[in-house]
């Protein structure tokens, strides 16, 4: 599926000035770093520099980190490493392995947390609901009837939203975790990965 996906995209990604395409006869592959090494590099996500304790597994070009206000228990974040505020200005490699890394840690998360489905989503712009403007997946491991109505959970991903959060209350049930919290959290999914 995600093949396909790019597949479609490499001739709108190829039109765009700029752009080069590479093709490769195998795709790169995704490894976890140790702590050790994890503590070495630096995140940033859009204008925020990111505690190394609160990325648990990181690729050659995107990372994975834990969420600071969590909508359902596991959702978290996959980035590219490179700031990148829209997703067609992703180059196709970077596409391809965000994607791949969402794919990795959403099966992990979603047998970790004993769930049944993922939601995986995209605000893409500040008309999206994007509020920081580097490129980012939401993946959340979803349970029957963690909503009342399923696709409440986009409305509780986009709490910047007036209405919502009247309707959701979002600001009681949602508070900032702790650097401990969230580390404790990343040295939980540094182990399934």
């Amino acid at each position: 599926m995600v093949k396909q996906m790019l597949l479609q995209l490499l001739p709108l990604l190829a039109s765009r000035p700029g752009c080069f395409i590479t093709r490769t006869s195998r795709p790169r592959a995704l490894r976890s770093f140790s702590s050790t090494k994890m503590s070495s590099e630096s995140y940033t996500f859009g204008p925020y520099k990111i505690p190394n304790e609160e990325v648990f597994y990181s690729s050659q070009l995107s990372y994975a980190m834990v969420n600071l206000r969590p909508v359902v228990p596991g959702h978290v974040l996959v980035c590219p490493r490179r700031e990148v505020k829209r997703f067609v200005d992703l180059t196709v490699d970077e596409t391809s392995d965000l994607w791949l890394t969402a794919q990795k840690i959403g099966s992990q998360l979603e047998s970790y947390h004993k769930a049944s489905s993922l939601t995986f989503s995209i605000q893409d712009g500040p008309q999206a609901g994007q509020t920081v403007p580097h490129v980012h997946i939401h993946i959340l491991p979803r349970k029957g009837g963690d909503f009342e109505k399923n696709d409440e959970i986009y409305d509780a991903i986009d709490e910047k939203e007036k209405h919502l959060k009247q309707k959701l209350d979002l600001d009681k049930e949602r508070k900032d975790r702790s650097l401990e919290e969230m580390s404790q959290e990343a040295d939980e999914y540094r182990k399934l990965l």
